[in-house]
């Protein structure tokens, strides 16, 4: 019974608390097994706290909605290409691509149709295609581009394996936001899924904050694992 109750507790400990529970996982790990009660017949059995809570650390992503989850997979890329990058201070692909900088984020611009772009007062050379960059399958992909221009770059995107796409409110029609899911499982982010906070669907200067605060909170999780 006091197993049930110190398991119980750290449970809504964990759910409140991620950072603090690893602190007690590794507290959990020199001591015994402690058996919890479970049904005959039933899925095995968790026979440790450490198990319990390791169990608890492998759900705490699910319970993010799945596109939370793919916009936090989007940044653990370590690269960010902006296709649609501007110098054209009106325009979001100037918009975005300086917030990228302003997160101290490595943003490259795409963009056919210049060599360079300038943003902050900072010129940049351009990419003319996802084919284009150096290490893909560590690279997000922002599009801000019609449609029509949409739909080739997610197939060039998905030939080289760039890593995950997010898709701006207005770059896409349902037929490339299908195929951006279908594509890139668990790691496509665009329309106005669950999580988004804006009005006009995932957008990268509206939700890019919190989707950064996920992605750095696993990786602290797990390394303090």
């Amino acid at each position: 019974m006091i197993a049930l109750l110190l398991l119980t507790f750290l449970h809504v400990l964990y759910a409140s608390t991620g950072d603090i529970t690893r602190v007690l996982l590794k507290l959990c790990l020199p001591f015994s097994v402690i058996p919890l009660p479970g049904a005959a017949g039933s899925a095995p059995q968790i026979t440790s706290i450490t198990r319990y809570l390791c169990l608890l650390h492998s759900t705490a992503t699910n319970a993010m909605s799945d596109m939370q989850n793919a916009a936090r997979v989007f940044f653990t890329s370590q690269t960010f290409a902006v296709a649609g990058a501007s110098s054209d201070l009106s325009k979001f692909g100037h918009r975005i691509f300086a917030w990228y900088l302003a997160h101290d984020l490595h943003a490259v611009p795409v963009n056919p149709t210049c060599a360079s772009i300038t943003v902050r007062r900072k010129d940049f050379d351009t990419v003319a295609s996802p084919a284009q960059l150096k290490d893909p399958g560590n690279t997000g992909l922002s599009v801000i581009t019609p449609p029509s221009v949409t739909a080739q770059l997610l197939r060039e995107a998905k030939e080289v394996g760039v890593k995950a796409v997010w898709l701006q409110p207005g770059s896409f029609t349902d037929r490339e936001l299908e195929y951006a899911m279908k594509e890139f499982p668990g790691a496509a982010v665009g329309g106005f899924a669950e999580g988004t906070v804006g009005g006009e669907g995932w957008c990268v200067l509206v939700d890019g904050d919190a989707a950064i605060r996920a992605a750095a909170q696993e990786k602290g999780r797990d390394e303090k694992l």
